[in-house]
């Protein structure tokens, strides 16, 4: 019975001690995974397995030097060597552009399209190729799979919440933060048809840098081929064809040269029906402000000069329209609305690319006094909703710039100095700005030898206006 008891209590005993063996592995199990809750370990079992319900469409910019620029739409900002790209990005036309670094360093770029809806959140994979200082598209599906299988490892900490956002205090402490919307009303003409059209058909990469040009801007440097040039662009961007010296049709009279040189209504309906896309005159109309604000938002942010180029030739093409200012008042109505906001945002440009406080305001300030004056020659309900929008901009360049776009100002007067003395002053160019006086345009007739070495040859142009002389003459020879 001894032994009996006694190997009862062995019993006993040994399934005590098997006892506490288990809660003290379970004990040491348990260290061990908080251990590794903190190594590489929780980022690819833990971390990985986000809540997809937390999941917001986000774009990935990957590999980016130390202390690059990087941006998306209107914010720019230098990187620390955690970030990996921009999360919560909201449905819409966005644009995201980096740089080797923020000083003068060729910028990249590239358009992406957020689809609105309920479907599943969308990842953008871009990345930065260091042998060739590209800004790529990842080529890899399975590279994109991967990221997206592995988010998690990288959402708290490598993603930055999408904003665009300004200080509105100067304070110490945090600065209260006012959500922009300027960036939404900056695209609300930009499709991606016509992001197809100017950078070629790439979807959610229409990509684009500093040094993208049109063919009519490309520099030719004598002795250096082009296809060896280190300046020459990756890729030609397909803008709208605009030409100011030749606003007429093929074979124009010398009167309608004339005409066409004053308004140049016909040349903005000759491509809007010939190059603009659209099922209606509307959407076509809406593609010539599209690509006012393509250009200008490449210019903002990749500091493009063939995108400032097609902007100034746009605005000189629509602001010397005079007949299509009644034709079309709803494209130009919402052109002056634009352009204000374009204009509040110059001061973000970089240095030199366009400054509005230079003498005379470059070649802008001409044309919107020459714009008012054409509205002066109108009368109806549309011409009161133009003015009143033309006032509105009017009113901000005056409080910001100085401008004064009314013609009402001094030109000549006396300036009294500290110490007494009075000199006079006048406004140099002032009539040349207006185009008045002695720089009013004048109607001249041309030698045939003038017209060849101008338009190259003496054409039909000479035939029709010929014809028509002669037609006067015979009619005055039969009056008389």
């Amino acid at each position: 019975m001894c032994l009996k008891g006694h190997s009862v209590h062995g019993v006993e005993a040994a399934e005590g001690v098997a006892s506490g063996s288990g809660r003290h592995l379970h004990l040491r199990l348990r260290q061990l995974f908080k251990i590794l809750k903190h190594t590489t370990f929780e980022t690819s079992f833990y971390v990985s397995k986000m809540d997809p319900a937390s999941q917001t469409h986000c774009v990935l910019l990957l590999d980016l030097p130390p202390s690059a620029l990087a941006g998306i739409d209107l914010l720019s900002f230098t990187t620390t060597p955690r970030f990996r790209g921009v999360k919560n990005v909201p449905p819409g036309l966005h644009f995201a552009f980096a740089a080797s670094d923020s000083s003068v360093a060729v910028r990249h770029g590239a358009w992406f399209y957020v689809s609105p809806g309920s479907g599943a959140p969308q990842v953008f994979v871009k990345k930065w190729d260091a042998a060739t200082e590209d800004f790529v598209a990842e080529p890899s599906p399975t590279e994109v799979l991967r990221w997206k299988a592995n988010l998690g490892s990288i959402w708290k900490d490598g993603l930055t919440p999408y904003r665009q956002t300004v200080s509105s205090t100067d304070t110490g402490e945090e600065d209260v933060q006012e959500e922009s919307t300027d960036w939404d009303q900056l695209t609300s003409r930009i499709t991606p048809s016509l992001l197809s059209r100017i950078t070629g058909l790439n979807p959610d990469h229409w990509s684009l840098t500093s040094a993208s040009s049109a063919s009519q801007d490309l520099e030719h440097i004598p002795g250096l081929e082009l296809s060896n040039s280190v300046i020459h662009p990756e890729k030609e961007l397909h803008f709208l064809p605009i030409d100011l010296k030749r606003p007429w049709r093929e074979g124009a009279t010398d009167r309608e040269r004339s005409e066409a040189a004053q308004d140049r209504s016909w040349a903005l309906g000759d491509f809007i029906e010939n190059y603009c896309s659209g099922e209606n005159v509307h959407l076509r109309e809406s593609e010539v402000l599209g690509e006012l604000q393509f250009a200008f938002l490449m210019v903002l942010t990749l500091n493009n000069n063939s995108c400032l180029e097609q902007w100034s030739r746009l605005l000189g093409l629509l602001l010397t329209c005079r007949a299509a200012v009644k034709e079309r008042a709803p494209l130009f109505q919402e052109l002056l609305k634009t352009l204000r906001l374009q204009l509040s945002h110059c001061g973000d440009m970089e240095a030199g690319m366009f400054d509005l406080n230079e003498h005379g305001g470059g070649f802008l300030k001409p044309l919107l006094r020459k714009f008012r004056r054409t509205l002066d020659d109108f009368d109806g309900k549309w011409k009161s909703d133009m003015v009143d929008e033309f006032d509105e901009l009017q009113d901000f360049l005056n409080k910001t710039f100085g401008w004064e776009l009314d013609g009402f100002y001094v030109k000549r007067g006396w300036l009294e100095l500290e110490d007494g003395e009075r000199v006079e002053m006048d406004v140099n160019d002032a009539d040349a700005d207006d185009e008045l006086g002695e720089y009013a345009p004048v109607v001249v007739e041309l030698t045939p030898a003038q017209r060849k070495e101008l338009f190259g040859t003496v054409g039909s142009g000479t035939e029709d206006s010929s014809s028509e002389d002669d037609a006067e003459l015979e009619d005055m020879d039969t009056r008389y």
